[in-house]
């Protein structure tokens, strides 16, 4: 096979941190406060609006709270388990890595007396039919190392009695949220925005805040996870004044995200740049022989975190540790001609190839790059 002719003109399609807004150039970050107190007025300012406009932007209820944690999405996460699991029996679901290591986490670092552990295969959801909503369920909205996603909150009920705690960092911005039937939503802002690391960002109901104030657990909470003092919330952190110390550059640069977030349309217009990106990749799929979706149920396929498989015979003729080689090469060979830079799966996953697909990635590109995975796969299958 010939090499294609056309590149894409962004070859970033890592799964965090992912591409950047289309435009961007680091001039977006010349108005970021920077050689000031992040609890200065006009940094405390910069840190509220990031929270309100991610409000704004994501069609937030009013009554929940959103505010900025340290630690990227996993610092976020571990604060909702520390500070409020362990009140009740909880179930865990997991189907791909993270979700497997929050499992791992409620029951070996908490050692919580009624844990369940809930985990599918990858390309696998849970069968989430028997859920007893009367204890507190912990699940990842889509597997950002499987490609696998829920496809919404019909199985969660209103008047449930626990909480729903949803590790969301590759669904927020991508993907409609019924926040409704959810009482804590993380994410991070390197991933469906392309917003610079290290920071995480955590929803409340208001039946979070209740278990928050009328719970407290049984072992110690560092400083970075704790969400009340003396028994309260500690409502600052909901209105920008965080628990450590923001980069102020990575401020503007989440700031600079949600402006163009709005300037394209708001949350529908991102959800449709990424599901025209999973379309495509679809349609190219379903014409070939040699790659599938590693999601079982297109029902449940990622838009963003898009993982696929080989199953051409001759691959699945290899050995386990040939085949991880051969897929690794695929992903290295694009990365040596420029197309496309860190695809290949999660460390833990299947081998196969994993190409973001969130909003902030042009059609263009996608389109651009599937020439260049059928190039590449002759390439290792020839050699």
């Amino acid at each position: 096979m010939t090499k294609p002719d056309v590149r894409p003109n962004c070859p970033n399609f890592s799964s965090g941190p992912c591409a950047k807004r289309p435009g961007w150039t680091v001039e977006a970050l010349s108005d970021a406060i920077t050689g000031r107190s992040h609890r200065s007025k006009p940094g405390k300012a910069r840190l509220k609006e990031v929270i309100d406009e991610t409000k704004a932007v994501l069609g937030i209820p009013d009554d929940y709270l959103c505010g900025i944690v340290p630690a990227s999405d996993t610092g976020a996460v571990e604060m909702a388990m520390w500070t409020m699991l362990g009140e009740r029996g909880v179930d865990m679901y997991a189907w791909e890595s993270f979700g497997s290591a929050w499992v791992t986490d409620a029951q070996k670092q908490l050692k919580l007396d009624d844990c369940r552990g809930n985990i599918a295969d990858y390309g696998q959801l849970p069968d989430f039919s028997e859920t007893d909503f009367s204890r507190d369920v912990v699940l990842t909205w889509n597997g950002t190392t499987s490609g696998v996603k829920i496809p919404n909150g019909d199985f969660i009920p209103a008047d449930r009695e626990g909480l729903v705690i949803a590790d969301s960092t590759s669904a927020v911005f991508a993907m409609e949220l019924p926040w409704e039937k959810l009482d804590v939503v993380t994410w991070s802002w390197q991933k469906v925005m392309g917003g610079e690391a290290a920071h995480g960002m955590i929803v409340l109901s208001p039946r979070a805040v209740a278990r928050l104030e009328s719970y407290t657990p049984a072992w110690p909470l560092p400083k970075i996870f704790r969400l009340t003092k003396g028994g309260k919330l500690i409502s600052g952190i909901f209105a920008g004044e965080t628990i450590n110390t923001p980069s102020m550059i990575a401020v503007e640069d989440a700031l600079d995200g949600l402006k163009w977030a709005k300037n394209i349309g708001g949350l529908s217009a991102l959800i449709a740049r990424s599901e025209a990106n999973l379309k495509a990749i679809a349609d190219w799929v379903e014409q070939r022989d040699w790659v599938d979706f590693l999601a079982a149920d297109p029902a449940t396929r990622s838009n963003t975190s898009i993982c696929l498989k080989i199953t051409d015979p001759w691959y699945l003729s290899l050995a386990e540790e040939e085949q991880a080689a051969k897929a690794k090469q695929i992903a290295t060979l694009l990365d040596q001609e420029g197309v496309a830079y860190d695809i290949g799966s999660y460390r833990d996953a299947p081998a196969g190839l994993r190409i973001w697909g969130g909003g902030t990635v042009e059609l263009a590109d996608i389109e651009a790059l599937l020439p260049w995975l059928d190039w590449a796969f002759s390439q290792i299958k020839e050699g």
